[in-house]
């Protein structure tokens, strides 16, 4: 994610709310992989470092868990330079449902 103008907040650094939303939407692209319908059901996030701007950020998911129903993923965020600028854990619960319909 490309850090825009517009993403910045009032200390000139990108605002929390866009780190969170790209680990987010990270933590639920890794979650819904199995084709099943999965929502969140909890997630905290830590910010190490401000984000400067026109830098991009990369997130990568790892699932650290499945069990039953809930998962357990980890999504880290880096900076350009790989330096990790926010840490977000995320705790996934499966519901009814496909992501995509599958054929009876």
């Amino acid at each position: 994610m490309a850090v825009r103008p517009e993403f910045l907040n009032g200390h000139q650094i990108c605002h929390g709310g866009l780190i969170f939303t790209l680990a987010d939407s990270t933590f639920a692209f890794a979650c819904n992989t199995y084709n099943v319908n999965t929502v969140a059901a909890g997630c905290s996030i830590e910010f190490l470092r401000p984000v400067q701007p026109d830098d991009v950020l990369t997130a990568e998911a790892v699932e650290q868990v499945l069990s039953g129903r809930n998962g357990i993923y980890d999504i880290r965020v880096t900076n350009r330079a790989g330096e990790t600028v926010a840490m977000f854990r995320g705790k996934s619960a499966q519901i009814r449902g496909n992501v995509i319909p599958v054929a009876d």
